[in-house]
């Protein structure tokens, strides 16, 4: 490498002659495949944009010029290139940097972005600023792609984007595709678009933005010259720029989907690393999703719906074989939510299959739309807890506080494959309210999963382990390492073990019953301490006046960062050492 070694800076990029940035290109390029191809993380994304990265930073004078990255994952070429190039090897791991832009990272960060499609809201409230404080040469661009284009909080910001004198740079970065295919109108009108075949009326000059485009998004000497062009042009504009994703490595380029976040692959051929062939349980989405497809097949009223992520959902097994039942509506968690409620009026048995994180984009729809009204959605939230390297703004850790406190709303947490495969059973049988059921990202604990349905009872939990002294009460999977755990104590019988799936309703009974026979109560899950399962416990410990203490492990009252499941768990404090060290500790005490 002879250009990329001597960059820390734009400062520097901005030294180079123009010349030089093909070159550039392709060493930033290869530094990219080389590192993902090892330590793993998003790919296809930002080899897609590496040329427009170079030009963006090229062209404008970052960071007293503000560019917000949509998608956040589309970032890896803008990180190395602004100082962050010697310690790229720890994107996404336990201390290292994230993998996304972070504003407390950087000062090229200048908005934070996990999520989809809220930069043009971001920059437009900096574009604001800026005027209000006299700071008139500064550039403000947002760069959004991955399909966060068609999600409606773009549109809200640019509805108002278009009312106003913003000097605001608007990049389109049209790939067709997110994480899956995108799917739309918006998606055909942008193919119009660049097949010349779209009609008259062009729809973001119709939002008063001044457009152009489409251009080549790998043509940096394109690519430079219109945005110097429209580094004069003042107002608010849109360029609409066309790339392709995984651009440079050719099996990421063909299959897009996979290379989204490939895990290890040969950084040479792009060839996939096999995983271990050995027998596995299988993943939690994955029995989800199969399992959808043989109720549907027995219940004609049961549809599926996903805001974009019908891969990482896996609802697309019933998306094949069942395609008129199963929709993938793009981002857009809140349409989702609401076509659910809508659905739900009309008889139809709505599996809503949404990330726990992305359903925080949709808080209100779930209250307004589908609890106050009671309508039977049933809510398939995957990655709860911990999700690893993705970090803060993926953790599915909120859940549990945020909906338990809705009336109307079920809230269930499964132990295993089998409960999960049930719960949606009993979902689909008929509940009296809506239901939210949480699992994780990640196998699960047995390969004899596809048992013979059985319905649960509402509100109901099992003994696991009867005790004399200590209960421990679990929500979610995390009761599986409790099992091995109790298994390795001295002094078994003076524990027991209740697995406790609904969060909502409780298991009164059940609880009363632990009140009254136990000196000691422990509380596990994997979510938010504040509000959680364990508040839960306590809540109802007060109620019916019980002085035993209780004691919660959840995640504490501040943000986890990035890292592997297992040091996350660690680092929240409720690992398996730390459990059973606490377990031994009351033991002795008693």
């Amino acid at each position: 490498m002879k250009l990329l070694k001597n960059i820390d800076s734009p400062y520097d990029l901005r030294q180079l002659n123009f010349a030089d940035l093909p070159g550039l290109a392709q060493e930033l390029r290869d530094f990219i495949i080389n590192i993902v191809a090892t330590k793993q993380g998003h790919l296809g994304a930002s080899l897609g944009v590496i040329e427009l990265t170079i030009a963006l930073h090229y062209v404008f004078d970052t960071p007293k010029d503000k560019l917000i990255w949509d998608v956040g994952h589309q970032a890896y070429g803008h990180k190395i290139l602004t100082g962050r190039k010697e310690i790229f090897d720890t994107n996404r791991q336990l201390n290292g940097i994230s993998g996304f832009p972070k504003i407390n990272e950087s000062e090229y960060d200048a908005f934070g972005t996990g999520h989809s499609s809220t930069s043009i809201s971001a920059i437009l409230g900096m574009a604001i600023a800026s005027k209000l404080k006299g700071e008139n040469n500064t550039q403000h661009i947002a760069v959004i792609g991955d399909a966060s284009i068609a999600s409606g909080m773009a549109f809200e910001g640019l509805n108002h984007l278009g009312v106003t004198d913003a000097n605001v740079l608007i990049i389109l970065n049209d790939n067709a595709i997110g994480i899956d295919p995108s799917v739309g109108a918006l998606k055909k009108y942008l193919t119009n678009v660049k097949k010349g075949t779209a009609k008259d009326e062009n729809i973001f000059e119709c939002l008063n933005l001044n457009y152009t485009g489409p251009i080549d998004g790998h043509d940096l000497a394109v690519l430079t010259k219109e945005l110097e062009r429209l580094k004069h042009v003042k107002g608010p504009k849109l360029l609409h720029v066309i790339t392709t994703k995984g651009k440079g490595l050719k099996k990421a380029e063909e299959n897009q989907v996979t290379y989204h976040a490939p895990g290890k692959f040969n950084a040479i051929t792009g060839e996939l690393i096999p995983k271990s062939q050995e027998s596995l349980p299988p993943k939690y989405q994955d029995v989800f999703g199969h399992t959808l497809v043989e109720l549907a097949q027995q219940n004609k009223n049961i549809v599926g719906i996903t805001p974009a992520m019908p891969t990482g959902s896996s609802l697309k097994y019933m998306m094949e074989q069942l395609p008129d039942r199963a929709f993938d509506v793009g981002i857009a968690e809140q349409h989702a939510v609401t076509m659910a409620a809508g659905m739900a009026t009309e008889g139809l048995i709505p599996f809503c299959a949404i990330y726990s994180t992305f359903l925080q984009r949709a808080y209100d729809q779930v209250i307004h739309d589908v609890a106050i009204q009671n309508l039977p959605v049933i809510f398939c939230l995957d990655r709860a807890g911990l999700v690893g390297e993705d970090g803060a703004t993926h953790h599915g850790i909120y859940d549990i506080a945020y909906l338990r406190c809705i009336p109307n709303l079920i809230l269930f947490a499964p132990m295993n494959e089998v409960e999960l495969r049930n719960i949606m059973y009993t979902a689909q049988l008929g509940l009296p309210h809506p239901i939210a059921i949480r699992y994780p990202r990640g196998r699960g604990v047995t390969l004899d999963w596809k048992l013979p349905f059985k319905k649960i009872l509402l509100g109901t939990s099992q003994e696991l382990k009867k005790g004399t002294k200590i209960a421990v009460l679990t929500t979610g999977p995390i009761g599986n390492m409790v099992i091995a755990l109790l298994a390795e104590l001295n002094q078994p019988e003076k524990i027991g073990h209740y697995n406790m799936p609904f969060i909502k309703p409780l298991d009164r009974k059940q609880l009363t019953a632990i009140f009254n026979h136990y000196e000691q109560i422990i509380t596990i899950e994997d979510g938010c301490k504040t509000g959680g399962f364990g508040s839960a416990v306590l809540e109802y410990a007060n109620e019916t006046e019980s002085a035993k203490p209780i004691k919660i492990f959840g995640v504490e009252d501040f943000f986890i960062e990035h890292g592997t499941v297992q040091q996350l768990h660690e680092l929240a404090k409720i690992n398996y050492l730390t459990l059973k060290n606490y377990i031994v500790e009351v033991i002795n005490s008693l």
